[in-house]
C-alpha cells in the first residue's frame, strides 16, 4: 500500500505536467488525485487480471489512473462553475 501511495505521488506530479491548467487546490490536490489514481489503477488492474493479488499498479497504470481522475475532477468542477454562474 505504501508503494502504491509513493507511485501515486509521482504519478500525480506527472499527470499535472501532462495536463497543465488551473485546478482548485493546486499541486496538493493534484498529488492527492494521483494517489487516488494509483489506488484505482491497482484495484481495477487486479479486478481485470493485469495485476496479481497484492501486486500494485505500475507507474504507467498509476499515471493513467491519475490523468483519468484529474480529468473527471475538472469536468465536475466545470459543471459546478457553470451551474453557479461563474
Amino acid at each position: 500500500m505504501l508503494y502504491t501511495i509513493l507511485i501515486g505521488l509521482a504519478a500525480g506530479v506527472l499527470a499535472k505536467l501532462i495536463m497543465p491548467g488551473k485546478d482548485p487546490g493546486g499541486i496538493i490536490v493534484t498529488i492527492l488525485l494521483g494517489i487516488g489514481g494509483a489506488l484505482v489503477a491497482t484495484f481495477l488492474g487486479q479486478f481485470v487480471g493485469l495485476y496479481g493479488e497484492g501486486e500494485s499498479a505500475r507507474f504507467i497504470g498509476a499515471t493513467a489512473g491519475a490523468i483519468l481522475i484529474l480529468w473527471i475532477y475538472r469536468m465536475i468542477n466545470k459543471k459546478k462553475a457553470l451551474s453557479s454562474g461563474k
